[in-house]
């Protein structure tokens, strides 16, 4: 009898394992991303003109509602969907720890100056 008690909840258990197995691949694909994250789909550089360097980046993102793709600490990222619209672009953070964030004076992107002067300016498509 004991036996038997065991084997049925053992056959729960898997069954419900497999459910929730089943359940998570439908929601969660390979290929797509949890949401609130982002990853670097492409990353170009261009070094053929003299101390300067340009690099373009493609990022995939799967934002949650009221969120839109931007930049946080120099790496892809779900931002409030008001910095961009209203192009606030430092109040996302987007420069690394010590470095200085300002806005361009078109407010078209921003500069992140780091503690040696070296300045790094972007702009977003």
């Amino acid at each position: 009898m004991q036996l038997l008690k065991a084997l049925w909840a053992l056959a729960g258990a898997a069954i419900c394992c497999f459910l929730i197995f089943v359940i998570h691949s439908q929601f969660l694909k390979e290929g797509q991303l949890a949401a609130g994250t982002c990853e670097i789909v492409t990353l170009d550089r261009d070094s053929s003109q003299p101390r300067r360097t340009i690099a373009r980046q493609t990022a995939r993102c799967a934002c949650k509602k009221g969120q839109i793709a931007g930049t946080t600490r120099a790496r892809p990222a779900c931002v409030d969907a008001r910095i961009i619209k209203t192009k606030q672009w430092c109040e996302m953070l987007p420069c690394l720890e010590g470095e200085g964030c300002d806005l361009l004076i078109n407010r078209s992107g921003w500069t992140c100056t780091q503690p040696g002067g070296r300045i790094k300016t972007t702009t977003p498509i």
